[in-house]
């Protein structure tokens, strides 16, 4: 089993900037994905960035050159740093891991096995 608690989520005006942090502990050696996720109500949950054990990071064409997606293996911890905010990011954050034998981003939620309880993030106009 793997837990994952985030945080840092908050509200912020447009143009601002958020960082998200989640810890990861439990068996996280048996996972090789990690990701942020997002789900605005009514919408289904999307991803918006992915890191694998190797480093290689992916992310959501609405968010590339925005949002940036690291891990601090030391610490077990994932982080997403939040630039440029706009109110369509508003959302519940969601970290999750996994392990998948395919790619880690552009690939349905359903293949994280583990998930957080979420963080919002509201932005306002």
């Amino acid at each position: 089993q793997v837990q994952l608690v985030e945080s840092g989520g908050g509200s912020v005006q447009a143009k601002g900037s958020l960082r998200l942090s989640c810890a990861a502990s439990g068996y996280t050696y048996s996972t090789n994905c990690m990701g942020w996720f997002r789900q605005a109500p009514g919408k289904e949950r999307e991803g918006v960035a992915t890191i694998d054990s190797d480093g290689f990071t992916s992310y959501a064409d609405s968010v590339k050159g925005r949002f940036t997606i690291s891990q601090d293996n030391a610490k077990n911890t994932l982080y997403l740093q939040m630039n440029s905010l706009k109110p369509e990011d508003s959302a519940m954050y969601y970290c999750a891991a996994g392990s998948l034998s395919t790619y880690c981003g552009g690939v349905p939620a359903t293949l994280y096995n583990y998930w957080g309880q979420g963080t919002q993030v509201t932005v306002s106009s």
